[in-house]
């Protein structure tokens, strides 16, 4: 099994903690910025920031959809979601970039062995960057815009 990475980022126009309040919202924020590709969203536990549990269905492609059920940690300058259905970690890292804030996404979790792994490796953190690219543009259209 080896380790599968998605990264993606992008720029916002707000100040970090701004970015990083709303990355922590999972009542108001969150929900309004999912795309199509999570379904049954709900807050278990909490709400806002670390303690909270959130469950969705990711639906990574047609076929494969992932049943997720997160424990949320905010440290500092990140929000990270753990699933507790499997190996991946979503981080979302925010920091400063010029008057605004850069936020970075990253997932990762430990793949599939074999070939089947070797096409997980290839495509997955491509399919994967796409939907975290979407969530993070609906983020800068609620915020204000990209810097």
């Amino acid at each position: 099994m080896a380790q599968v990475t998605a990264t993606t980022h992008t720029h916002l126009s707000v100040p970090p903690a701004v970015a990083l309040d709303a990355l922590s919202d999972y009542t108001t924020v969150r929900p309004a910025i999912l795309t199509d590709k999570y379904t049954d969203y709900s807050v278990v536990e909490g709400g806002i920031g670390s303690g909270t549990v959130v469950t969705w269905r990711l639906h990574a492609t047609e076929k494969r959809v992932r049943h997720v059920l997160a424990d949320v940690t905010v440290d500092g300058s990140e929000v990270v979601e753990t699933d507790r259905h499997s190996t991946m970690v979503t981080r979302y890292a925010v920091t400063p970039d010029g008057s605004g804030s850069e936020v970075t996404v990253t997932t990762t979790w430990k793949g599939a062995g074999g070939i089947g792994g070797f096409f997980e490796k290839t495509f997955a953190p491509k399919g994967l960057a796409r939907i975290h690219d979407e969530l993070l543009a609906n983020l800068a259209s609620r915020l204000g815009g990209r810097a």
